[in-house]
């Protein structure tokens, strides 16, 4: 009995596929769950990188998942962690940035990666909007980037077939890195494997690397509770590591 009840629980999480009106356009399934290695690698103002393991969510934004009861902060989606009005929903949000950019998608399909609030708590260092019009083709894609100050800006992203494009930077980050030079980015979007690199290239200076790879699984309730079991309370930890490893090259530069 206890082996059919989880198993029907376990269906609760489990999203369809969504049918696109041109079956030749290859979908991106959600809900899923990436298995991710995160990697920082600078050369300025010192050598430093680190490297550590995580996990992330992509989500439709017209159907997000919902967790049985009791397991619900796990995972919760909620505008105020993202971009726009906390009286919005985040779909209505990205519709708003986009028509600011004179994009309409007419109803079609938007996917974020990103993590999910986790017993009450979210930080999103990145954030990615795969946007799709209603033909099922990739219009455009946001990427969102928060600070550990707060603030967070939104980047549109006008990718090529191989999912590569450039913007210029507008954000303050890091101390290590003002708000100058331009993005090299490559947003693929996501299937069965992520891989997701943003370099930072500034005048006379060697570029700064962020990267973000690993396998897709599905988001079942079981995937869910284990990957908390593996990466428990993450967004707290990621936010933890990101001012360690700020506050060690802050150190290190200053010493004599």
């Amino acid at each position: 009995e206890c082996g059919r009840w989880f198993w029907a629980r376990t269906r609760l999480v489990e999203v369809p596929v969504r049918q696109s009106a041109r079956p030749a356009v290859e979908q991106v399934v959600t809900p899923s769950l990436y298995e991710v290695t995160i990697q920082h690698v600078r050369t300025e103002p010192l050598k430093h990188a680190f490297t550590y393991g995580g996990s992330q969510w992509l989500v439709d934004l017209d159907d997000l998942p919902r967790l049985p009861r009791g397991l619900r902060s796990l995972a919760r989606f909620r505008s105020k962690d993202h971009l726009g009005s906390p009286e919005r929903s985040i779909r209505e949000n990205v519709e708003h940035f986009l028509g600011l950019h004179s994009i309409d998608l007419e109803g079609g399909r938007i996917v974020m990666l990103a993590h999910a609030r986790v017993l009450g708590y979210v930080f999103n260092p990145f954030t990615a909007y795969w946007c799709y019009r209603a033909s099922g083709e990739l219009a455009c894609v946001i990427a969102e980037v928060h600070n550990t100050y707060g603030d967070r800006h939104a980047y549109l992203v006008l990718t090529d077939a191989r999912g590569r494009a450039s913007v210029d930077k507008e954000f303050f980050v890091s101390p290590f890195n003002p708000v100058d030079g331009r993005y090299q980015m490559s947003l693929p979007e996501p299937r069965d494997y992520l891989d997701i690199t943003i370099t930072l290239h500034r005048p006379e200076m060697a570029p700064f690397v962020a990267s973000m790879h690993g396998p897709r699984t599905n988001a079942t309730t079981s995937a869910v509770v284990r990957t908390f079991l593996e990466h428990p309370v993450a967004p707290f930890a990621a936010t933890l590591r990101t001012r360690r490893n700020g506050h060690s090259l802050w150190w290190r530069v200053r010493r004599p």
